[in-house]
């Protein structure tokens, strides 16, 4: 049973749990009235509340809306360190580490697809490698690894996987400076080297959709988006690379702690200083396997180009389908922020949540720098996405930080029981929405009332400010592990 937190309202759609005991710093929660109720169901404030007693903590804890809970922080947790005094922790990056998300858009309308969705489906099926544990026909050598680890999407372009243009539009540009190939263990190169290209299991999917409707007409001719535009969306991560990398940081990150006399509320937010060996050595893995989840991510773009182009007969690949944006998830940034009215370095990490840089800043391509970032929110894949624009309140509120997704509701194993003696895929077909997937169970896992109504997440940050509306997409076929 959940421990009772109480929550205090400080503003429209926010929320905070004020500073007692440990606690370094308030904690800080984006939701509506209405999304309270199950927020309270589980431990995930807890969690919230735990992450704001870690050492260097520098504005709030804060979660979106999208929170629930996870291993350490909340998913949904945001939080920011001061490099001189803070932490670093596997916990508040995650397991699946640079889980992220890749919206393409194409010069092709709804009307003149409507016959040939159910190809599409079989073709992306088919050409896309999915499902727990699996490896696509790519292997690696030990060598070629590291270039990836290295080198990111960029990797995959060089090597006939795509455009400069991706790469263009890609959050790092598809690549993290200061990876550190030698601080990745030999496993976790063993599990990296055959599921480059691949699609994985569990909320991971690839969708092809349309949009719906328009909320911002100068921002989505500013993203490249229209009204009956067919679209393509990529969810994926570092496979079992990733999560390797994260189960041995643990580990060392467990011992780390007691050198420096770091005493937490939770284990499972182990972590050391972010200018520790200890620290550096974490980062420099995370970021080697935030590399392998960009390659990954621009070559399953390119296989799902190959696919729709071969059915629709395109030419050049299918390069129709440009790349909008793509966002990163579960993941440590060292990124400048006005804290305390000084603009300084610090290192923020974003759980389940996603940067959400508005107008300005420099590291947005420079066609968005007048927009702000382009913010991709998956829902469940039955009803709804949406793409968002980043804003200035979320530089001065967030750390410039925003949801990254519908949140689930219930548990896989509570979902898995609820769909017994039901055809998901048959459901999903009464609402024009056709799914390939590699398992039975893994469909019932992500049934859509699995999740929350993505539209209430996204009413949470809109009035809270922090994002803007853009488009809503529709799917039209997805492809589950």
């Amino acid at each position: 049973m959940s421990e009772h937190i109480e929550l205090k309202r400080i503003g429209e759609a926010v929320w905070e749990i004020p500073k007692t005991g440990r606690m370094r710093t308030a904690a800080r929660l984006y939701a509506t009235e209405g999304m309270l109720e199950h927020v309270k169901g589980d431990n995930a404030l807890k969690q919230l509340r735990n992450t704001a007693e870690l050492p260097g903590i520098v504005g709030c804890a804060m979660a979106m809306p999208d929170i629930h809970q996870g291993y350490g922080f909340p998913i949904g947790g945001v939080a920011a360190f001061d490099l001189d005094e803070g932490v670093v922790s596997p916990g508040g990056v995650g397991y699946d580490i640079n889980c992220g998300v890749r919206l393409m858009a194409s010069d092709i309308q709804h009307n003149d697809i409507k016959d040939g969705i159910e190809s599409i489906a079989d073709a992306l099926f088919n050409e896309i490698p999915a499902g727990v544990g699996r490896g696509g026909n790519l292997k690696l050598s030990m060598q070629e690894e590291r270039k990836v680890l290295e080198s990111g999407a960029k990797w995959a372009v060089e090597n006939g996987y795509g455009t400069q243009g991706d790469l263009e539009c890609i959050e790092e540009q598809g690549a993290m400076r200061e990876a550190n190939p030698d601080a990745v263990s030999e496993r976790a190169y063993k599990r990296g080297r055959d599921q480059l290209g691949t699609l994985g299991a569990g909320n991971h999917f690839v969708e092809l959709g349309v949009v719906e409707t328009v909320y911002d007409d100068d921002l989505a001719e500013a993203f490249g988006l229209h009204s009956g535009q067919v679209t393509l969306i990529i969810h994926s991560g570092s496979r079992g690379f990733g999560h390797e990398v994260c189960q041995q940081q643990i580990k060392t990150m467990k011992k780390a702690m007691r050198s420096y006399g770091i005493e937490v509320p939770d284990i499972q937010l182990c972590c050391a200083p972010i200018s520790s060996p200890e620290g550096k050595r974490y980062l420099g893995a995370m970021r080697a396997a935030v590399n392998y989840a960009f390659a990954n991510r621009q070559m399953l773009a390119h296989r799902a180009r190959k696919a729709i182009a071969k059915v629709l007969s395109l030419p050049d690949g299918g390069h129709e389908f440009k790349t909008v944006y793509e966002v990163a998830h579960n993941i440590a940034k060292i990124e400048e922020h006005e804290v305390d009215g000084t603009m300084k370095k610090v290192c923020v990490h974003r759980k389940g949540a996603t940067r959400a840089f508005g107008p300005g800043r420099r590291e947005l391509p420079e066609k968005y720098r007048q927009t702000g970032q382009p913010l991709l929110i998956p829902g469940d894949m039955g009803r709804y996405s949406y793409v968002l624009a980043g804003t200035e309140k979320a530089m001065k509120d967030t750390f410039g930080s925003t949801c990254h997704g519908a949140g689930r509701l219930m548990s896989r194993k509570e979902a898995t029981r609820r769909a017994q003696g039901r055809r998901i895929d048959s459901e999903l077909r009464k609402y024009g929405v056709i799914v390939r997937a590699a398992s039975r169970r893994g469909l019932s896992e992500e049934m859509p009332e699995a999740y929350k109504d993505v539209s209430d997440v996204v009413e949470a940050v809109t009035t809270a400010g922090i994002s803007t509306q853009v488009v809503k997409l529709k799917p039209l076929a997805v492809i589950k592990g």
